[in-house]
């Protein structure tokens, strides 16, 4: 990380931060919610992400510091919901490294035939080895990710291809019940954590070359090209695996359609793929958590236990406690409740990001507005689905975020934080 990132870098990191683990764990998530609607689904969370993608690059610019939310709310002498939001924040992330660590725990393990066992010691173990790179000082690899993310691309793009290439409408819903079109929203708001990862390219402002002039036009067309990306790749996947089995497999659902279409080629391309991409998706934002921590704890919003560092100059006891938490979600959890669990926290991220630009940025704020709006709407769909559907679910979110709001302060108080 000693050379600044310049235009590809930022885009690459940018892009691969949303699709390096979205894609793989949430199509079939999608196609169950929306079946013939689901590449809509992807479109009108698309359309979250981008203003908020907006707002976040633009908001770096005008407080001139990474740090992303957190920063933003100290900026306008908001720390105490500053405190909130890095919180949340941080639960999101941990169960955003969950998915990614489910998903290449169930694509390798499918890949070599192994069971629930097997799939889970690989889940813990990718955790595990990532946890062991980060302590020792080489958890972020800059050039490596850019490699990953441009060469998993081209694989994503060429499966949606090819799959649009044999298109037939009946593979849509093939063996699944139609559903009407507003499904789209009900899906979309479910995976809304496909798109969260180009804010960590905030915490790495510092790190980028020009960003006042770069960095907006260039967060902004990674995230249109992702929008795009989902949109081939679903429905590329579908005519190639069917509605189905994407569904019944969903959490290897890709793997499925290139098997399906390419055979054993297709499969261990598409597991390669798979293991990279998540990889480095698990990497990277284990990386950015464990900073973002070791940040909010230095302001005094997090206990000085986190402020602890290792003989690498590494957020040691961070990166041990959010890559163990991840882990055991990963053993644990369900893919749909902790795609569903992520995507609330980060729309309450967007929602708030959105309304500082509002509030700060001098032109064009029609844009944070409409971000605003949309979240909005999104986020009442996912509640009402989870209330509906998963009412624990929803219960333990709504204890989360009471914990955050009023136990916050208790905990900071009784663990002897002092402000610096």
């Amino acid at each position: 990380m000693s050379k600044k990132l310049n235009v590809p870098s930022v885009w690459a990191l940018a892009a691969g931060g949303m699709v390096g683990g979205g894609i793989y764990t949430v199509l079939g998530v999608v196609i169950a919610s929306s079946a013939q609607w689901a590449w809509l689904g992807f479109l009108i969370t698309g359309f979250i992400a981008l203003p908020s993608a907006y707002s976040y690059a633009s908001l770096s610019n005008v407080f001139s510091k990474g740090g992303g939310a957190f920063s933003f709310l100290e900026g306008v002498n908001d720390q105490k919901t500053g405190g909130n939001i890095a919180w949340l924040l941080i639960i999101g992330y941990v169960l955003t490294i969950s998915v990614y660590s489910y998903a290449f725990g169930h694509y390798l393990s499918f890949a070599f035939h192994g069971g629930p066992l097997m799939t889970r010691l690989l889940a813990a173990g990718i955790m595990a080895a990532l946890i062991v790179l980060n302590l020792s000082g080489v958890g972020k690899m800059t050039t490596v990710e850019v490699i990953i993310v441009s060469s998993n691309l081209l694989i994503l793009l060429a499966l949606g291809i090819l799959g649009l290439v044999h298109w037939d409408t009946h593979q849509l819903t093939a063996g699944v019940t139609p559903k009407p079109f507003w499904t789209a929203f009900i899906g979309g708001a479910a995976i809304f954590m496909a798109y969260e990862g180009f804010q960590l390219l905030t915490y790495e402002y510092d790190k980028i070359s020009n960003p006042k002039k770069i960095f907006v036009p260039t967060i902004v067309s990674a995230v249109i090209f992702v929008i795009i990306t989902y949109i081939v790749v679903t429905l590329g996947a579908v005519m190639l695996g069917g509605a189905f089995d994407l569904v019944q497999y969903k959490e290897i659902a890709l793997s499925i359609a290139a098997k399906k279409q390419l055979g054993s080629t297709g499969l261990i391309v598409m597991t390669l793929a798979a293991g990279f991409a998540t990889t480095a998706a698990i990497n990277s934002t284990l990386y950015s958590t464990a900073s973002l921590s070791n940040h909010i704890s230095e302001k005094g919003e997090l206990p000085l236990w986190f402020e602890h560092k290792n003989k690498n100059g590494i957020p040691d006891r961070s990166v041990i406690l959010i890559g163990s938490l991840a882990a055991l979600m990963a053993v644990v959890g369900s893919l749909s409740s902790l795609v569903e669990a992520a995507s609330v926290v980060f729309l309450i991220t967007f929602s708030t990001v959105n309304y500082l630009a509002y509030k700060k940025l001098k032109q064009r704020r029609w844009i944070p507005v409409v971000g605003l709006i949309a979240a909005a709407f999104i986020g009442l769909a996912l509640l009402f689905r989870l209330v509906i559907t998963k009412p624990g679910a929803f219960g333990g979110l709504l204890f989360i975020a009471l914990l955050v709001i009023l136990g916050r302060p208790y905990l900071l108080k009784i663990m002897g934080k002092q402000n610096h």
